[in-house]
């Protein structure tokens, strides 16, 4: 099984090939934005056109969960969210590049969503800031009233289902693109066994990256679904 490069710091050990793939999905989200806002227009063309269509879909993810006098401020944590995990799922895509050290294979250019130790982390910070707003929306008072309703005996599944949303919202990516990559590489590897394999598998290969694109924007879509339902449950009153 491929992993990337641990290093050991401070008594802690971090994956460098996770934290540069983080670090490079994060500046094309930026430089994308940028480049979407650089000269406004009230007739927009290109990256403008391509950054308000995001912003009215995540618009539209809010409006099914919740009521927009609500959910208004959630929408640039939607949009982030979006893109942000739609750029992480593609950039494994195009080429997966991995070194030999000894028996292992280090993995250095890859999706940093097929890590699960990304992916959870961007469950546990999403479902932290739910806990965030639902107390400062509805107060201490009110937010903790909500685990005992509508029956006391309830609270322990409902704390439960705390843990069970955080730990099936980030094994849920991780698991579809990091399948998709597992299968990329068996592909990659089927290529190179014979003619025959290299037809049958650049064929496949071509097929399955064009699913994979799909598959990559229908878990953004997901996360950031899901990330917007568990908002509404923890600061509207009406669930």
């Amino acid at each position: 099984m491929e992993h990337g490069k641990l290093v050991d710091f401070l008594g802690l050990t971090f994956d460098v090939s996770s934290v540069m793939m983080t670090t490079i999905a994060a500046a094309i989200v930026f430089i994308i934005a940028v480049a979407a806002t650089r000269t406004l227009a009230l007739r927009p063309t290109g990256m403008q056109n391509f950054m308000e269509w995001v912003m009215d879909f995540v618009k539209g993810i809010i409006n099914s969960t919740m009521d927009w006098q609500t959910g208004g401020r959630f929408l640039t944590l939607g949009v982030t969210l979006i893109m942000y995990i739609f750029v992480s799922n593609m950039l494994g895509l195009p080429f997966m590049l991995s070194i030999h050290e000894g028996n292992e294979h280090i993995a250095w250019w890859r999706s940093p969503t097929s890590d699960p130790a990304v992916t959870l982390t961007l469950a546990v910070m999403v479902v932290t800031l739910t806990h965030y707003y639902g107390i400062k929306m509805k107060g201490t008072g009110e937010y903790v009233k909500g685990y005992f309703q509508p029956m006391p005996f309830l609270f322990p599944l409902k704390v439960i289902e705390e843990f069970a949303n955080t730990l099936t919202l980030g094994l849920r990516l991780f698991g579809n693109i990091y399948a998709g990559e597992i299968l990329l590489a068996l592909l990659a590897g089927l290529g190179t066994s014979s003619a025959l394999g290299a037809i049958t598998g650049g064929v496949a290969m071509v097929a399955w990256m064009g699913f994979s694109v799909f598959v990559g924007a229908i878990q953004a879509f997901i996360f950031t679904m899901l990330t917007m339902v568990y908002m509404a449950h923890k600061v509207s009153h009406d669930h």
